[in-house]
């Protein structure tokens, strides 16, 4: 009867031998070109969760775009450069009755999140004034023409840049290894633990020879 527990116990060392190389290996991330949205509160830049279409902003709001190669998450995805307020974006915009003002910060990123090797415009800032229920949509129309759409509804270019391209995909590499971890190999505690499923294995083939070498 205990010959059977030698399988067991030497296919739990390979499986967990196979568990620490598939964690040894760098995952691919993937990542999206395109402009991401944000709503800026407090003078720190949230991802805007609802479509610009979706959204009616207030007078007095300040707003953010920016072109980047960015992870498909809020916490992945880059935030406009800048740290200009309404007051500032907005100065030389009276207030109209019947409207209101919201500041737009333009961010087309850098010549890395560039698509084709274009050169990106110069990042910048504007005031839209527009009706009362105008939404985010309407404000970037308003001073960012021409806005380009693809048959979904996403804005894939703002003041025609990028001139093509929608959201398409970039490979960006493998993923960062653990803080922990300052070498160029794998970390020493992966070698840790492969070198004691080794000894794991070595010592169920051993107890399985003795087994069948006795009477």
């Amino acid at each position: 009867m205990r010959r059977r527990t030698t399988v067991p116990a030497l296919a739990a060392a390979v499986a967990a031998l196979g568990v620490l190389l598939a964690a040894a290996a760098p995952a691919q991330a993937t990542g999206y070109r395109y402009w991401s949205y944000w709503l800026r509160s407090h003078g720190s830049w949230t991802y805007a969760q609802t479509g610009p279409a979706m959204h009616i902003p207030a007078d007095g709001d300040v707003e953010g775009w920016r072109f980047a190669v960015s992870r498909d998450a809020a916490d992945k995805a880059v935030q406009p450069r800048g740290a200009a307020g309404f007051a500032a974006i907005c100065a030389g915009t009276p207030a109209v009755k019947g409207s209101k003002r919201v500041a737009l910060v333009l961010d087309p990123g850098t010549a890395s999140d560039a698509p084709g090797g274009a050169t990106p415009p110069r990042q910048r800032t504007a005031c839209a004034r527009i009706p009362a229920d105008a939404s985010s949509a309407d404000a970037v129309a308003a001073v960012a023409r021409p806005l380009r759409y693809d048959s979904a509804g996403i804005l894939c270019a703002i003041a025609g840049y990028p001139s093509t391209g929608c959201g398409e995909t970039v490979a960006s590499g493998a993923a960062p290894r653990p803080a922990a971890h300052h070498g160029g190999g794998p970390s020493a505690g992966l070698y840790a633990g492969i070198a004691a499923v080794a000894v794991l294995g070595g010592a169920a083939v051993w107890q399985a020879r003795r087994r069948r070498g006795r009477p």
